[in-house]
């Protein structure tokens, strides 16, 4: 009995040491909710599953096209995605029964107007055509808080495209103001600055007022360099998290934040947003909680 007991310390040990001799994860199904077609989000799952098929040994994991924060969090709640990314001020929401993995990148509020346009403070949009996001999008979510904290809410004749129509709608003048969230710069902001001219519009009147309503929030400066602006623009910054359901198990959980954290150079590649991936910032997703299995991985990396 003694050399069957030291027998099978022997064999933990040895499986300890050999790579990948950890839970067997190859038949995990992950299915992510991303976003719409060539979004920050988008443009993040695909690299994403393609580093999480290698790291489970495992299909690649579906990445669904989805209209962003607020349907994604309603897919894992209803058992439709396994993985999503969601904005902060929406995952504030909808904390019960959910974890997550990771605070992946930041977000910048903008709100653009054109360089000839009349529109310098917020509080002029008043009866103005603004485009808001898509519906069921996170923009659309911010934008309704900035909207409901501005006195704007009703007073503004409201159209809910996402940054791909906006942006020729403010263009051809067809709207006045397009309201988006997303890094900074956002690439096909800078191309209109080159060929259109866009201003962004200053909220710092209203950024105590938006704190105030998630803790999420918090004040940043978009730099002149950042769009050739003229002066700086105080604005908003607004975390991103991956969230999974609480119930997920530790094993996956910490594969899937290795995983994350070993495509960080891919990630980059795919997209700009992706450079503030850090060890460090990622568990900083209260207040929703950090999930076991991914708390497990951010020790492991102080041992």
């Amino acid at each position: 009995m003694r050399r069957r007991g030291a027998l099978a310390v022997g064999l933990v040990v040895v499986c300890a040491l050999v790579t990948g001799c950890g839970p067997d994860l190859s038949g995990s199904r992950v299915r992510i909710a991303a976003g719409l077609d060539g979004g920050v989000y988008d443009k993040l799952a695909e690299p994403l599953a393609d580093a999480w098929a290698a790291e489970l040994d495992s299909a690649r994991p579906e990445v669904q096209e989805t209209q962003g924060s607020p349907d994604n969090i309603g897919r894992v709640r209803a058992g439709k995605a396994d993985v999503a990314f969601v904005a902060a001020d929406v995952a504030t929401e909808h904390t019960a029964g959910l974890a997550a993995l990771a605070r992946v990148h930041d977000d910048y509020l903008h709100v653009i107007v054109r360089a000839d346009s009349p529109i310098t403070s917020f509080a002029q949009l008043r009866g103005r055509k603004v485009a808001i996001g898509s519906p069921d999008s996170g923009v659309e979510f911010l934008s309704k808080q900035l909207l409901k904290v501005s006195g704007l809410t009703g007073a503004i004749d409201r159209r809910n495209l996402g940054l791909t129509e906006a942006l020729p709608a403010l263009e051809n003048r067809q709207i006045d103001a397009v309201i988006w969230s997303g890094g900074v710069p956002t690439p096909s902001i800078t191309e209109r600055v080159r060929t259109v001219g866009l201003r962004l519009l200053d909220i710092t009147d209203l950024a105590d007022a938006l704190r105030a309503t998630s803790p999420v929030y918090r004040t940043a400066t978009i730099p002149v360099t950042a769009y050739n602006l003229k002066a700086p623009v105080t604005t908003l910054v607004l975390p991103n998290f991956l969230v999974v359901p609480a119930s997920m198990s530790d094993d996956l959980a910490e594969a899937l934040v290795r995983g994350l954290f070993d495509a960080r150079g891919a990630l980059a590649k795919a997209a700009g947003a992706a450079l503030s991936i850090d060890i460090h910032p990622a568990i900083e997703t209260a207040p929703l909680p950090l999930h076991p299995g991914a708390l497990r991985y951010f020790r492991s990396l102080k041992d």
